[in-house]
């Protein structure tokens, strides 16, 4: 295993800032550990997913114990709360995972079923509001079982006595109420794709949520879709590994909203903006495909819950790549001033409050792309600010 301390002082460089520095070596783990500070953890995750959210469909399959606080919260998308002075028949009430005192075992564990395939690539570990009852110290493993795999197969993946786990965060130390995160590499985890997690607790304690970080493997054609019948399909989903990679701004709420299934509960799980001033402004964001599409027939921009906060207007462009290249992913991300941005609705189209607005058809300027390529990006566009719930594209995989 190999750990890496990154000083406070490198802030200011983002996610340049985890260099491999003050290196170590104190295992034979396949697993190389890189500690990311609490204040980086948003900047250095932003264009992954988290894997291991009920949004996506993770959820508990098995756990050791849960006496004090259900492990159930430890999946919850929102930020652990606190209730000062609130006690249950267990005593204080408390946001997160907790076990009894007393552990006679090495560790406490949960199961984690994925809601969809990914490839872990970073671990954080809340301990929000447990003081004194914190998790000392805290790892992750990991298995994949095979699409269509039997009930007894991932019975057996509940239980305690399953040996077939694979480390993705050899053991590290937590800290009371803090963020913590790793971000992970190495021959034990790069390109190695998982549908379970355990996350261990050595030796008992609370932890309030577990966000595992990383990438959607885009699931396989549906069976008896022939390759000239290919079905319409969301290619930003989250769920089909699409991805915000990058935003003007997020001040309210953050832009990887905008790619989860389903319409959402309020408004604090979209992509809004902060208010602007400046005459002529505009915000954006760059969404990263997913499934790459041989065509777009159909865009959503939904302002649900977004009342008096909706943009005036909006614009979604979309970008096309040859697709060698595009496979290969050798051409890079485009930025919002790159040249090649192709309109896929034609011109601004007026939003109005909490609403679906479907563009097709006629509306749609461009539905395939320029020269057979195929599209890996869209950009849309927000006039002046606001907030926007999701945005769906659409079309027919490449």
């Amino acid at each position: 295993m190999e750990i890496h301390s990154l000083p406070e002082e490198v802030l200011d460089k983002a996610t340049a800032a985890l260099s491999l520095a003050d290196h170590t070596s104190n295992s034979t783990s396949s697993v190389s550990v890189v500690k990311v500070p609490s204040a980086l953890i948003e900047t250095t995750f932003s264009t992954q997913t988290n894997l291991s959210t009920t949004v996506l469909g993770a959820s508990i399959l098995s756990f050791s114990d849960e006496y004090f606080a259900s492990a159930a919260n430890l999946l919850t998308p929102t930020p652990a709360i606190r209730k000062p002075g609130v006690y249950v028949h267990t005593g204080a009430w408390y946001d997160g995972w907790e076990t009894r005192r007393h552990n006679s075992n090495p560790f406490d564990w949960v199961v984690v079923k994925l809601g969809c395939v990914g490839v872990v690539e970073g671990v954080e570990v809340d301990t929000a509001h447990f003081n004194g009852n914190e998790a000392p110290e805290a790892g992750l493993e990991g298995c994949f079982l095979p699409e269509g795999s039997d009930a007894e197969a991932e019975k057996q993946v509940a239980e305690e006595t399953w040996t077939k786990w694979e480390e993705i965060l050899p053991k590290q130390p937590c800290g009371p109420s803090q963020r913590q995160a790793w971000k992970v590499s190495g021959p034990g985890v790069e390109g190695k794709q998982w549908t379970h997690l355990r996350l261990k607790m050595f030796p008992d304690g609370g932890i309030a949520r577990l966000r595992v970080y990383g990438k959607v493997v885009p699931p396989p054609l549906p069976a008896g879709a022939a390759s000239g019948e290919r079905l319409l399909e969301d290619l930003a989903s989250a769920l089909h590994g699409g991805v915000a990679v990058a935003c003007s701004d997020q001040h309210f709420g953050t832009k990887s909203n905008l790619v989860l299934p389903g319409r959402g509960k309020d408004m604090g799980d979209g992509w809004e903006t902060a208010r602007s001033r400046t005459i002529g402004h505009t915000d954006w964001v760059i969404i990263k495909l997913g499934l790459k599409g041989r065509s777009i027939e159909k865009v959503i921009v939904d302002t649900k819950d977004f009342r008096g906060n909706f943009p005036r207007a909006v614009k979604v462009e979309g970008w096309p790549q040859e697709p060698a290249k595009a496979a290969l992913g050798t051409e890079g991300e485009p930025s919002i001033d790159s040249a090649g941005w192709v309109p896929l609705i034609d011109g601004e189209k007026k939003c109005q409050a909490d609403n679906e607005h479907v563009f097709e058809g006629d509306e749609l300027v461009a539905s395939v792309p320029l020269q057979d390529w195929v599209w890996t990006h869209v950009k849309m566009t927000i006039i002046p600010d606001g907030g926007v719930k999701r945005l769906r594209i659409f079309g027919r995989r490449a």
